[in-house]
């Protein structure tokens, strides 16, 4: 949100230059990048069979209510993409979503196979394109190349989010504008990029959902794994997603960051260390979370949770009017490593506002516009008092 795409997988593209942007990138490629939407996805499909198995305690038809959800979701997720932000997730996981519900009867000997062969399936998709990619490079600037190879390596250089990309100039000039002019971008690429969503992330999103499910019936995400079942489960997966992931790290920047090692780690070569560490992760937060229940801080953050599509479009909301050019314009103004203090002002933002908000009321407000419109009707939104 605050700087051209480009600039989030290769510091060397925008935003950066400074030994603290480097490592920070560097920290994000290794913990957060990937794993944060892996987590995401692992909730979503943990929290469709909750709705699900909800509603049919309630003697409600479980799928009419799934598919009430997934529709409104997906008008909700194509309003954010054109109206206020481009890289909106909302509409490929109401896709992924009406798909994933499929997959609710299933045995978990099942799930767990189908959750593998995606994930495989997806790793195999990328590394063929990143691999495709090195090669017409090769191809095209070893000295006998024709002019026809030429021109591809040239085009996937190009293509490579790198230094110089292409239409960096323009993406700085249209998100500097003003409104009209970015709405017109966004409903302009909206087509383009909800398929590449759904051909480059469908597999993975899909097979994480599965995942998800897999995991809330073991009993992993809901707390009944004892802490000696965890610990390996974390600890294993740190192990065999973080020093590898370091070591692509150091790979891309002992290379200055060139384009194409750059741009085919962040599409491909990092994707398997990338399920050890949103595995890991999850187990970790269910360490921490059972440790310190019952505190205040606790508490916060699961209100937070509970308003999480409110706090995800909030987000959008604010920042986009903080950066692009019909608000503060700080577009391509602010470096990669300043951009953290609006991220942790954000985090403190959501702290202080949702408990207090569901202290008083069952929903957030945007949980419970979408609560309503799947059921059809206004659903009761204030606590009864005490």
């Amino acid at each position: 949100m605050a700087m051209p795409d480009a600039g989030y997988i290769n510091p060397r593209a925008y935003g950066g230059g400074r030994p603290i942007d480097d490592a920070l990138w560097a920290v994000n490629f290794v913990l957060f990048e990937g794993k944060m939407r892996g987590l995401f996805s692992l909730l979503f499909g943990a929290s469709m069979a909750l709705v699900v198995d909800g509603a049919r305690a309630n003697g409600e038809e479980g799928a009419s209510v799934h598919y009430r959800r997934m529709f409104w979701l997906l008008l909700f997720g194509l309003a954010h993409h054109i109206l206020i932000w481009a890289n909106d997730i909302l509409f490929h996981y109401a896709v992924i979503g009406a798909v994933a519900y499929l997959f609710l009867r299933l045995s978990n000997q099942v799930l767990r196979r189908w959750a593998v062969g995606l994930l495989v399936a997806s790793i195999a998709l990328h590394f063929l394109m990143a691999a495709g990619m090195h090669a017409t490079v090769a191809q095209g600037t070893a000295p006998a190349a024709t002019t026809a190879q030429r021109q591809a390596a040239e085009q996937v250089l190009r293509s490579s989010e790198g230094p110089g990309t292409p239409g960096i100039a323009d993406h700085l000039k249209t998100y500097r504008s003003n409104y009209r002019t970015i709405v017109k971008e966004r409903s302009d690429d909206v087509r383009s990029e909800i398929v590449f969503f759904l051909v480059f992330l469908g597999p993975e999103t899909l097979g994480l959902m599965i995942l998800g499910i897999l995991l809330l019936r073991n009993g992993f995400l809901t707390g009944k794994w004892p802490d000696d079942r965890l610990r390996p489960v974390a600890r294993w997966g740190y192990l065999l997603g973080i020093p590898p992931s370091i070591a692509l790290a150091v790979w891309q920047w002992s290379l200055d960051f060139s384009a194409l090692p750059v741009f085919t780690s962040f599409i491909a070569w990092a994707e398997p260390f990338r399920y050890a560490i949103i595995l890991a992760h999850a187990a970790f937060a269910v360490l921490v979370f059972r440790r310190f229940a019952g505190t205040a801080l606790a508490a916060r953050i699961a209100a937070v949770g509970r308003a999480a599509f409110t706090n995800y479009l909030g987000t959008s909301l604010l920042m986009t009017t903080l950066f692009y050019g019909y608000g503060l314009g700080l577009y391509g103004h602010v470096g990669r490593a300043e951009v953290y203090l609006f991220i942790f002002g954000v985090w403190i933002l959501m702290l202080l506002w949702s408990k207090p908000w569901l202290d008083r009321f069952r929903y957030g407000p945007l949980e419970w516009l979408w609560r309503s419109l799947a059921r059809g009707s206004l659903q009761p939104m204030r606590r009864a008092a005490a």
